[in-house]
């Protein structure tokens, strides 16, 4: 059993679910990795529950009974990563827009570097986005700025959801009190982990858009974010941040 696990969450990824599933366990660093997956039509299930018989003590899935957003996935995934102790609990999309080569050193941001939660930058030196239409960077680039803005956390990609939690940052959280499921989830995220005092850090990545299959992006997305950062900064000025025991 590794310290890490990638959780991947999927709907209607077949294209995509066995290349990122073999990439990573061809790495040189050990990562187990836990599917989410929400009852996709397109037979994702299936080509994951083969592949368990290859990989039985690295790979795993959990199956939940429909669409129930990215934000109870991720949760549904840390809970699951908790209760089995690993130290290193990753997100990642399946889509490989997040190229798994980076998990190391998200890794090594962790472990060997100080971080808490380290994560993957698109926005650190630069842009480093590739294959999206101007109009979706600059409207990634801004809303990153507006969270800045609302927020004062002084990270450059706030809505970034390639992500490494040391597990003592997730255990610390209030898992049931988040409440946001698309942006909104990743920036709350990273809020409630910077008011309790972690150590956020970034790393640097180059983030490609998919070649396969179709984006989950929609403007309902946008807006929660939009909304949800200004309730979100109102509802912590009388809030108190207490790391949980």
């Amino acid at each position: 059993m590794s310290d890490s696990i990638v959780i991947i969450p999927t709907y209607n990824e077949k294209e995509n679910i066995e290349r990122i599933i073999r990439k990573v366990f061809s790495l040189q660093q050990s990562f187990d990795i836990l599917i989410i997956e929400d009852n996709s039509p397109d037979g994702t299930a299936i080509i994951v529950k083969r592949l368990i018989q290859e990989f039985p003590d690295k790979l795993f899935i959990e199956e939940r009974k429909g669409k129930l957003g990215l934000g109870t996935a991720y949760i549904h995934g840390f809970k699951w990563a908790i209760a089995k102790k690993y130290e290193y609990i990753f997100e990642m999309d399946a889509d490989f827009s997040h190229n798994p080569e980076d998990l190391s050193r998200l890794y090594d941001a962790c472990a060997k570097k100080g971080g808490d939660v380290a994560i993957g930058s698109r926005y650190i030196n630069g842009v480093n986005v590739v294959n999206w239409p101007m109009g979706r960077v600059l409207m990634s680039y801004f809303a990153s700025i507006y969270v800045r803005f609302i927020t004062r956390m002084k990270i450059m990609d706030t809505t970034a959801g390639f992500k490494c939690y040391r597990t003592e940052v997730l255990k610390a959280i209030d898992l049931d009190s988040i409440k946001f499921m698309g942006y909104a989830f990743q920036i709350e995220m990273k809020f409630t982990a910077w008011k309790l005092g972690f150590n956020v850090v970034e790393v640097p990545i180059i983030f490609t858009d998919r070649t396969e299959g179709s984006s989950k992006m929609s403007k309902g997305i946008f807006k929660e974010a939009f909304i949800g950062v200004l309730s979100m900064k109102l509802a912590s000025l009388f809030k108190k941040y207490d790391r949980m025991q």
